[in-house]
């Protein structure tokens, strides 16, 4: 879902000309069409996986720690690149790292689909991730270049929306296919859909880059940061399962908290022209806002997770029904973001943000139970990985 991943959309500073070609609304409405669709495969395959991980367990025979890792291995690197896909637009031009992320997703949607064992799944995931750390950031930064003013908001104001409706639909869809053809298909429902999305970019949306764009671009950073939280996730997967070399666990989290040392010690050298400046973090309202999104999302993304998992397996549903079954959650995120954001205006954000929190604190609440046994299912019925 949008909410989760959402880039800022960065301001106006294309060196493309606008014209009035440019301002016609056939053609803002090809170049948002463009956006929703490339943006919609990372939103689509977050979840769809979701609701085919009892199958994959199957299939694959993989145990939790490996399990885990068809999640991780796509939202690591997703995680841990996003920041540099959209420099690589200012750099050498947003439509040109859209359209090679959305190429990348597909050859790797297809190699997930055809993997003959885990590991091939996994690779075919992380590649996933790379492509989507490309295209997530630059098909807002499109949206940006090509609007101004009240277009720029109702344009990314449709991109959050479509998401929102991307990540209600991907469970169920997912899960009708799974329960009818197996897991391999679902990888494949990403081709038409990213076709679509680079006829529609390279045939109406013009190229642009940022004038003010940093002389070279922070690949130590990148590499650095990429590097040190595979290292930490690495080590907090593989601690769950038993049989891990203490050793091993002990070096993987010693070297990924050096790296990501040495990551702050990079982007505080480089200045302005850091991945990730350190200026961000002169507000008390940008770091608060920021711990905030990450233990917000921390939990409803385990819930999103599992949910799906327990009801397979607990309550016997089927995969489309699981996937119905998390309708509620991206439904309501979609409904709602609108009019917040228009109460926001009249009451601030602050009160909401609590509220909101709190609210959330005690729908996880009543899904102690379920999560317990949840748990209690995976590590009795999942052979070892």
């Amino acid at each position: 879902m949008p909410t989760l991943m959402s880039p800022v959309a960065r301001p106006k500073d294309s060196n493309a000309a606008r014209s009035p070609e440019r301002r016609s609304p056939g053609r803002g409405g090809a170049i948002i069409a463009a956006s929703v669709l490339g943006s919609s495969l990372a939103f689509i395959d977050g979840s769809v996986v979701n609701v085919a991980l009892p199958t994959l367990a199957r299939d694959l025979d993989a145990g939790p720690a490996s399990l885990a890792w068809t999640i991780n291995a796509y939202l690591l690197p997703l995680g841990a690149l996003i920041l540099f896909g959209g420099a690589c637009g200012d750099h050498y031009g947003r439509r040109r790292l859209f359209v090679l992320g959305i190429a990348s997703f597909l050859v790797a949607s297809v190699l997930s689909s055809l993997a003959p064992s885990l590991p091939w799944l996994l690779a075919g995931r992380a590649l996933q991730g790379i492509g989507a750390a490309l295209l997530m950031p630059n098909s807002l930064a499109l949206l940006g270049a090509h609007f101004e003013g009240e277009e720029r908001g109702r344009a990314i104001g449709t991109w959050a929306a479509a998401g929102a409706v991307a990540g209600a639909i991907g469970p169920v869809v997912g899960g009708w296919i799974v329960d009818l053809a197996g897991w391999r298909p679902i990888f494949l429902v990403n081709l038409p859909i990213g076709a679509g999305a680079i006829w529609l970019a390279l045939r109406h949306a013009e190229e642009s880059r940022d004038r003010r764009a940093a002389p070279s671009l922070d690949w130590l950073g990148g590499v650095t940061a990429t590097f040190g939280l595979g290292a930490l996730v690495w080590a907090l997967t593989a601690a769950a399962e038993a049989g891990t070399p203490r050793l091993a666990l002990i070096g993987a989290t010693t070297g990924g908290i050096a790296l990501l040392a040495g990551f702050l010690w990079i982007e505080a050298r480089r200045g302005d022209a850091a991945m990730m400046p350190f200026g961000l973090f002169g507000t008390r309202a940008f770091v608060g806002l920021s711990l905030l999104t990450f233990l917000l999302y921390a939990a409803l993304g385990g819930l999103i997770v599992l949910l799906p998992f327990a009801l397979i397996g607990l309550g016997h549903y089927s995969a489309v029904q699981a996937g119905a079954a998390m309708l509620p959650i991206p439904l309501l995120i979609g409904a709602g973001s609108r009019p917040m954001g228009r109460v926001a205006a009249r009451v601030g954000g602050r009160p909401l943000l609590a509220t909101g929190s709190a609210i959330v604190a005690v729908g996880l609440a009543l899904y102690a139970r379920i999560g317990r046994e949840a748990l209690d299912y995976w590590r009795d019925v999942l052979p070892p990985a």
